[in-house]
């Protein structure tokens, strides 16, 4: 595996906690995969509540709720 300068400065600043090498890589590695399927996870979940019509309208319900009690004041 090849590293730039940027990338070989983080695996050092990883080093320099007591990681191997190679723990320090495969911990990155396992980090930023759990990161990308939990983006698409939530992606998925918002994109299922964008689908919901039921809850688009209870949304709008609370939100001119709230509307309506601030501009009471």
């Amino acid at each position: 595996m090849r590293l730039d300068e940027q990338a070989e400065q983080a695996l050092r600043l990883l080093e320099a906690t007591g990681l191997s090498r190679s723990e320090a890589i495969r911990s990155s590695l396992l980090a930023s995969a759990e990161r990308m399927r939990r983006r698409h996870q939530i992606a998925g979940e918002a994109a299922a509540l964008d689908a919901d019509d039921a809850d688009r309208a209870e949304m709008l319900a609370v939100a001119a709720l709230m509307e309506s009690m601030r501009a009471a004041r």
